[in-house]
This record gives C-alpha cells, structure tokens and sequence, in this order.
C-alpha cells in the first residue's frame, strides 16, 4: 500500500485541489488519510480504483 500527497492526487486526476475537497465532501472522492498535525495523504489504490469508476461511467455511457 502506498500513500500520496495532493500534488500526486492532482497530477493523478487532472482536478484541482478545491474540486477534489468539494467532491470529498460530497462523499464521491475518496478520503484524505491523516499522516500528522497538519499532513494528509491518500491511499493510491482508492484514487486509482476511482479514476477508473470514472472511466468505466464513461464507456457504459456510449
């Protein structure tokens, strides 16, 4: 298992870090993991596994 700062989250996905926090508070991005006071991360496969959610809405939508 592998943790990912945001750069990683947004380079990952192409959004920007106020539409990722907007899409986790609507409960359809994965949750940030606290790594210490004032430090976060994701776990890579949750923001892989999402990614891929939107590319399989994307052909079943064709």
């Amino acid at each position: 298992m592998r943790i990912i700062r945001l750069k990683q989250v947004i380079d990952s996905t192409g959004l920007a870090r106020s539409t990722i926090y907007k899409y986790i508070t609507k409960g359809t991005f994965p949750k940030p993991v606290s790594l210490g006071e004032r430090s976060v991360g994701w776990v890579e496969k949750e923001v892989q596994d999402w990614i891929l959610a939107r590319i399989e809405e994307r052909d079943l939508a064709e």
